[in-house]
């Protein structure tokens, strides 16, 4: 246990549970908030420390940022694990009919009664390897269905396209949306399928007012008619407002937190291959996501990101395939993405993502990491001598061996070093502890992650002929809790992390001036679920922080008490000299804003403060954001969406002096103009 700071400190104890949390100094009655903006520090802070990350994981570019409605939409086999698979068919129990009779998961017959009437084709399809061929029962519907959610509050409208041949008997083919599970047909269009060879056949649906509700399911049916015998592959249901495949809902929020830069990478980088993402949509093969088990239909490939970074303002930032790909291979993307993405020079390439770890596929052992990132350096610069390369390095707690390794390469192979950090924080060394505990414990690793920053930095800086050139990229930062009063990515205490992360960031902006959070679609960013798109608490934070544009810190100081913390969070479990209220005080570019990011990360207690300004004569009121809610729990989903947002107020300055209650477990972004 750390040894108290202070002769007023003691052990709290939480329930019936020591739960070694040191009060250094207690919090007073009232705080007293100094910020002096004459005495600015450091050097101007790069807005890429806002950057954010995006992964095929889970829902985040298929079911989230790509607007595709339908899954395994060319009828493949093999997209899911095993334990995918499984969790699918526990969901969804008629899945297992399907799979009786044949159909690829998640296609449905239309009517089980009728038995068989489907055979898979292999090798001859139009996309991938294999087709469907549906045999119709004459005087019955035959065909199949899959469940699907519309974003039926925003637009009535949707655009289709298959592929077809005819086989025998009747041409006619009709698609439609029905309500789920019942014969009501709320939308249908019939088309003629008479091409004996491949053909692509489009299709327009219209649902007609009220007849579905949002977040209520649809089924999509494809229907042959009369005694026809006919083969499909490659459909596709778009809603009619797709931004050109990509979510406009999606879009939206994305361009609003003002992230400069979104990565494009992850533990699928290791088994990417980018050449299977471009060309004509509906020729890229579907593939198994061999990271996570999911399917990866390559319609969201390099063009359609650069696309989503042009939307909403990013510059983009690729992980290169270090496990399965060559030199050759990541130099060829380099070049081929510098011809599409003209408006910057010098674009950060990420050579590999977490090589140390071996579910990476192909991962080099630490004796070779050097000499490949050498060779794919070499590679990457002789396209393109103005990218900033970024090597993998080790994780906070850990780093010094493995970057060791990487610190024998000749000063200028990279411009940084990766630094990744996803940990459960309710993981802890102390066994069954409190959710208070869990609590505090989890809101203090920012600040020791902020003096593990610093010691890499010492680490590369002290490494002959690196001098000061060289410094630290946080390409991946999660907080996973695996309980339901933890802080996690999605709920408050993942929010509250946030803010000390994002201040964290701010102080450290020298040493780390590229980080990424993960991720701007799921996790800790924004989520769509039954067609309804929303956002994480943790989302409302990182835009509180970027969209304030902060240019140069000043000097600001809060005696809020502080807390250490012993036998916390497994990864990092000791702290000490956690502020209670964190406080970092930001000017804008042109100095005529003054923005104050605040965390209180007391469990129960509200915090009145006097915050005094010092050269610097404002104008107006004081705006101010909060993000605050009942309990660490709280969290947004899907039915109620806007359950936790920021809340907005003002509060009168006097001789530059203003007063505000910042609330527990809370996040608050303050604005002040100069007059």
């Amino acid at each position: 246990m750390l040894k108290a700071l202070t002769t007023a400190a003691f052990i709290c104890v939480i329930g019936s549970v020591p739960a070694q949390i040191t009060v250094q100094a207690p919090a007073p009655q009232r705080v007293t908030i100094d910020v002096d903006v004459a005495r600015e520090q450091g050097t101007p802070i790069p807005p890429t420390i806002f950057g954010t990350f995006l992964e095929p994981i889970g829902n985040s570019t298929y079911n989230g940022l790509w607007a595709e409605i339908l899954q395994n939409p060319s009828f493949e086999a093999g997209l899911w694990s095993p334990a995918n698979e499984a969790k699918m068919l526990h969901e969804d129990p008629e899945l297992r009919r399907a799979g009786e009779l044949g159909l690829p998961l998640p296609w449905e017959p239309l009517d089980p009664r009728q038995g068989n009437r489907y055979e898979v084709h292999y090798g001859a399809a139009a996309n991938s390897w294999q087709s469907l061929q549906i045999f119709a029962v004459p005087g019955q519907p035959t065909g199949i269905k899959q469940k699907v959610y519309l974003p039926i509050e925003r637009t009535a409208e949707y655009k289709g396209s298959f592929y077809a041949k005819h086989l025998s008997g009747a041409t006619g083919i009709v698609l439609q949306l029905r309500l789920r599970d019942t014969p009501e047909v709320i939308a249908s269009q019939a088309v003629e399928v008479k091409q004996p060879g491949w053909t692509k056949y489009t299709f327009p649906l219209h649902v007609a007012g009220g007849k579905l509700q949002r977040l209520q399911p649809a089924d999509f049916v494809i229907q042959a008619e009369g005694d026809g015998r006919v083969e499909v592959d490659e459909f596709s249901l778009m809603p009619g407002d797709a931004l050109d495949g990509l979510d406009p809902d999606a879009v939206a929020m994305a361009k609003a937190m003002r992230t400069p830069l979104v990565r494009f990478g992850g533990n699928f980088t290791s088994s990417y291959h980018w050449r299977d993402g471009v060309g004509p949509r509906d020729q890229r093969r579907s593939e198994q996501n061999t990271a996570w088990g999911i399917p990866e239909y390559n319609s969201f490939g390099t063009d359609e990101f650069l696309d989503f970074c042009r939307r909403i303002g990013a510059q983009p930032q690729f992980a290169l395939n270090m496990g399965s790909g060559t030199a050759d291979e990541a130099a060829a993307w380099v070049r081929y993405i510098d011809e599409r993405w003209t408006t910057h020079s010098g674009l950060l390439w990420e050579m590999g993502n977490e090589l140390w770890g071996n579910w990476n596929v192909g991962y080099p052992t630490q004796d070779q990491i050097a000499e490949r990132t050498l060779e794919f350096s070499k590679a990457i610069r002789a396209v393109d001598p103005a990218a900033r390369l970024i090597a993998t390095g080790g994780d906070p707690e850990w780093f010094h061996d493995w970057n060791a390794r990487q610190l024998t390469n000749p000063p200028g192979t990279f411009n940084l070093l990766s630094t990744h950090f996803v940990v459960g924080p309710d993981e802890d060394v102390l066994k069954n502890p409190s959710p208070e505990f869990m609590a505090q414990s989890a809101f203090a690793l920012p600040v020791e992650l902020g003096r593990r920053m610093q010691a890499d930095q010492q680490q590369i800086s002290g490494t002959p002929g690196y001098g000061n050139s060289t410094h630290v990229a946080f390409t991946e930062w999660l907080f996973i809790g695996h309980t339901p009063t933890a802080p996690n990515y999605d709920n408050m205490g993942g929010a509250v992390i946030t803010g000390g992360f994002l201040n964290m960031l701010l102080r450290n902006h020298e040493v780390v001036p590229v980080s990424d959070m993960t991720g701007i679609m799921e996790f800790a960013g924004i989520w769509k679920k039954r067609g309804q798109v929303y956002a994480t608490p943790a989302y409302y934070v990182f835009k509180m922080f970027a969209e304030a544009e902060p240019s140069r810190l000043v000097a600001a100081t809060a005696d809020s008490g502080s807390y250490s913390v012993a036998n916390g969070v497994n990864r990092l479990p000791d702290i000490a000299s956690v502020p209670n209220l964190d406080v970092v005080a930001a000017l804008s570019r042109d100095g005529t804003a003054l923005t104050l990011f605040c965390v209180n990360r007391s469990l129960a207690t509200d915090l009145p403060a006097t915050i005094q300004v010092r050269h610097f004569r404002v104008s107006g009121q004081a705006s101010i954001q909060t993000i605050h809610a009942p309990d660490i729990s709280a969290t947004n989903d899907e039915e109620k969406p806007d359950r936790v947002v920021p809340s907005h107020t003002t509060a009168a300055v006097s001789a530059g002096t203003v007063a505000y209650s910042f609330p527990h477990e809370s996040v608050t972004v303050i604005s002040l103009r100069r007059e």
